[in-house]
């Protein structure tokens, strides 16, 4: 049966993710440098002091943390822009750095919606088997009430800090979560040291050998994912970054245990073919046969479903 966020001809429904988003200057060469703050109150107007300690334990990332990762108290967070929008979440760059010492890095803060906005708009199928113990919290959460609406954007966020945290120890290739607040995520920023993101995978135009080699890294991460009874729930070329070769798989507060989820083979079938169509079209089933052991995009649902045991 055809995907239902496809029409005949191939246009993407109201409530698809723009195939395209808004990021920084891909021609800038530098970011601002880093020096000491000279202003009455510490920090320039927009600027704050790094939140790393304002998370709990369970709210960082695993451990060890990576060498790259700024981790000091005096250590500052300058926003320098905006990365991509999206109708439930914006994600803008952050330089964290401590002042007057040249270290830092850069994190990309992914910020879900506040009440004002609209929320989620298929979150009553990821909701399902997300239930919240306290009873008034949960009738505020299905009535959308603004402090529902709020509690739906924090629970998203630490369900996508969770699902990053698993997976990152599993070792799919996703960005290092470093820390969870409230409803923002820290993550780590994937593209190059001047502030240039990544594109999309959908952004590309992968031939050959590129094409089967970004296809086999599709394949073992969902592999992974499958094996430890997850689907990604939302899965398409709009959610995978490509990095100088590398896939990176982002955008997972909808993770889905197909186990436990009442639709659960229905998301895994869903995202090896969202996935498999991309890959199709660009001509993979062409390149499959010579490449020896990569399956055929046709064959990646059953794939998936053996590797996550159900039928």
């Amino acid at each position: 049966m055809p995907d239902p966020a496809f029409s005949r001809r191939g246009k993407r429904r109201f409530d698809d993710d723009e195939p395209t988003f808004a990021k920084r200057n891909r021609h800038r060469s530098a970011l601002p440098a880093l020096d000491a703050y000279g202003t009455v109150d510490g920090l320039p107007d927009g600027d704050r002091w790094s939140s790393w300690d304002q998370s709990a334990a369970g709210e960082r990332g695993p451990r060890p943390y990576p060498d790259w990762l700024v981790t000091e108290l005096a250590a500052a967070d300058t926003e320098l822009g905006i990365l991509k929008t999206g109708k439930e979440a914006d994600v803008f760059l952050l330089r964290r750095g401590v002042p007057g010492t040249g270290r830092s890095c850069l994190l990309a803060a992914k910020r879900y919606r506040d009440a004002g906005h609209r929320m989620f708009h298929r979150d009553s199928e990821y909701l399902e088997g997300r239930r919240v113990r306290e009873s008034r919290a949960s009738r505020a959460m299905a009535s959308r009430t603004s402090a529902g609406r709020e509690m739906i954007a924090a629970l998203w966020a630490n369900a996508e800090f969770s699902a990053l945290s698993k997976l990152y120890l599993a070792g799919v290739p996703v960005p290092y979560p470093v820390q969870v607040l409230g409803t923002e995520v820290l993550l780590e920023f994937i593209g190059d040291p001047d502030g240039t993101a990544a594109p999309r995978l959908a952004e590309t135009r992968p031939q050959g050998s590129e094409l089967a080699g970004l296809w086999d890294q599709l394949v073992q991460a969902l592999r992974t994912l499958a094996g430890h009874g997850l689907a990604h729930g939302d899965m398409s070329a709009y959610n995978l970054l490509v990095h100088h070769g590398r896939l990176v798989m982002i955008d997972l507060p909808q993770v889905i245990d197909v186990i436990a989820h009442p639709r659960g083979a229905e998301f895994l079938d869903r995202d090896a073919a969202n996935v498999a169509r991309w890959f199709s079209a660009r001509g993979l089933g062409g390149i499959v046969p010579a490449a020896g052991d990569l399956p055929a995009p046709g064959d990646l649902p059953a794939l998936l479903r053996q590797e996550a045991r159900i039928g």
